[in-house]
């Protein structure tokens, strides 16, 4: 089975930029469209970007959208979210997400990572 593993999380000022990257290691032949969710303490789980498998549709939250970019990689198996101008209210526990035939912001992809923690503060 596939598995997703996310990495480049960590500490940053507000302002600051990180890149996220999600890697997919296993059986991945197969057609998939990839999300990005965050959940910071004590809320919901909040859809931040997704990216269809070919990489011509993308979609955004409005908290995010001309700030964090999505992009894939399926060479590579992989996915990334370069976040820009963060601040204190991105921070979370960031997780990515795939599935053969959902796109969208609902929480319903079949295959989660298992997330890397973001922190910006000054």
């Amino acid at each position: 089975q596939v598995q997703l593993v996310e990495s480049g999380g960590g500490m940053v000022q507000p302002g600051g930029s990180l890149r996220l990257s999600c890697v997919a290691s296993g059986r991945t032949s197969s057609t998939y469209a990839m999300g990005w969710f965050r959940q910071a303490p004590g809320k919901e789980d909040e859809f931040v970007a997704g990216v269809s498998w070919g990489g011509e549709t993308t979609i955004y939250a409005d908290s995010v959208k001309g700030r964090f970019t999505i992009s894939r990689d399926n060479v590579k198996n992989e996915v990334s979210l370069e976040m820009n101008r963060l601040n204190p209210e991105d921070t979370a526990v960031y997780r990515c997400a795939a599935d053969r035939h959902y796109l969208g912001k609902e929480t319903r992809y079949a295959l989660w990572g298992q997330g890397t923690q973001v922190t910006v503060s000054s």
